[in-house]
């Protein structure tokens, strides 16, 4: 038996929603079975998934949009924006299997899927208590400060670091594999984050300072442009210590693959949000959380990218 687990790609909450599956799985439904893992990302436009990707006996998706194909067998999502395509939710609303669950109102994929898989089919996911943990903390945004998020010394937040910046294919799958059993001080301190962590924590210095210069703070929204800087990803909480005030974070940036739009809410002020972000961004073929979204253009689409940017900046700052 062959399980193909695809997850959301770069993210803390997809490789560790991937891992517990996995721990599940072996422990309370096939313990013989066979794991491969792949990364899923957001697609400009919102293109659906790709139906090449199922290749498994079994095919499970983690922390990422809905699919109709009947390939799919397990699917856990938390995002607002699960649904993408036309007929998606009517599917999932009429699916028998009991296997396929999505709740917008939870903090992580990781820590939902343990709770389903406790009440729904009696495993015990306390052996993976500091996964989980750290899991609601990173993507729930529930640090007691922006300082904590953006000083990136606890093992935790300096594995989230290298899985987001990541272009290996191989590395987050290896990532998947030791968070199973490993501590997150082990995995931080292995080979396998601390390598590829350390030229990382240089380049975070740098987007630290490049948000400083480059940002502008206005009516409640801190904006900025790195595009032609060439970065389409940094941490979320930068613009937060700097700017404490602030109601929203909205950039734009570009790598070699993509142009990129983020949007954010500053979870240090919740009580100030006024749009949901995830229903802006889904305009763009984007999609995320009410709190916290994301557009993804093409290689190219810079000016569409940018014109987006500077369209939500003026929604945002109304």
């Amino acid at each position: 038996m062959n399980v193909q687990v695809l997850f959301h790609d770069s993210c803390f909450d997809g490789a560790a929603s991937a891992a517990v599956f996995t721990r599940f799985y072996r422990e309370r439904v096939r313990p013989d079975a066979r794991f491969s893992y792949r990364g899923l990302s957001h697609q400009a436009g919102g293109a659906a998934i790709d139906p090449a990707v199922f290749t498994g006996d079994e095919n499970v998706i983690v922390d990422f949009r809905y699919s109709q194909d009947a390939r799919l067998t397990w699917w856990f999502d938390h995002h607002v924006s699960a649904f993408q395509q036309p007929g998606d939710e009517a599917h999932f609303r009429a699916d028998t299997s009991g296997h396929k669950f999505h709740d917008a109102h939870r903090k992580s994929c990781t820590v939902y899927l343990a709770d389903v898989a406790r009440e729904r089919f009696g495993w015990d996911p306390s052996p993976m208590g500091e996964l989980l943990h750290w899991a609601e903390l990173i993507d729930g945004a529930l640090f007691p400060n922006p300082e904590m998020a953006v000083a990136l010394e606890e093992p935790a937040l300096r594995i989230m670091t290298v899985l987001e910046a990541n272009k290996d294919p191989a590395l987050i799958p290896q990532v998947i594999e030791r968070m199973q059993t490993d501590s997150l001080a082990a995995l931080a301190a292995s080979p396998l984050i601390a390598t590829p962590l350390a030229p990382l924590l240089e380049r975070h210095r740098q987007h630290i300072e490049l948000v400083r210069a480059k940002a502008r703070y206005e009516n409640g929204v801190v904006s900025f442009d790195l595009a032609d800087e060439g970065v389409d990803s940094l941490n979320k909480f930068i613009a937060y210590a700097l700017y404490p005030e602030a109601r929203y974070t909205l950039w734009v940036g570009q790598g070699p693959s993509r142009a990129k739009v983020s949007l954010g809410s500053n979870p240090w002020r919740p009580q100030e949000r006024r749009h949901d972000l995830a229903a802006i961004a889904s305009r763009y073929g984007g999609g995320g959380h009410p709190v916290v979204a994301a557009i993804s253009f093409k290689a190219g689409e810079l000016p569409r990218a940018r014109s987006a940017w500077l369209e939500i900046l003026s929604e945002l700052s109304g």
